[in-house]
């Protein structure tokens, strides 16, 4: 059972930026496909970025290409998400995923981290 740990959420203003960091506890972590979903107020979970297991494979979505960065750490067992030039469109809570094949229907999800880009 993996299970995923994120931290970095907070409150910035439009322009700023912040750092998501999802913590696996599985020592096979290596070996998953990792990534991050978005859910805002009254809309559905949304995919934003993901990464192969080798780190050599990396998607984002349309809206945040060019501004975010996902990014993984193999000795600490961790995947980040580096968001950039944050619009208010991008608050929501975020969703740490992880499965050995494909993100579409993850098998393991952290609890979220809530964003908010507000002045």
């Amino acid at each position: 059972q993996v299970q995923l740990v994120e931290s970095g959420g907070g409150l910035v203003q439009p322009g700023g930026s912040l750092r998501l960091s999802c913590a696996a506890s599985e020592r096979t972590f290596s070996s998953y496909v990792m990534g991050w979903f978005r859910q805002a107020p009254g809309k559905e979970r949304e995919f934003v970025a993901a990464i192969s297991w080798s780190g050599g494979s990396i998607g984002y979505a349309g809206s945040v290409k060019g501004r975010f960065t996902i990014s993984r750490d193999y000795a600490k067992n961790t995947v980040s998400l580096q968001m950039n030039s944050l619009k208010p469109e991008d608050t929501a809570v975020y969703y740490c995923a992880a499965d050995r094949t494909t993100l579409t229907d993850a098998a393991y999800w952290g609890q979220g981290t809530q964003v908010t880009v507000s002045s």
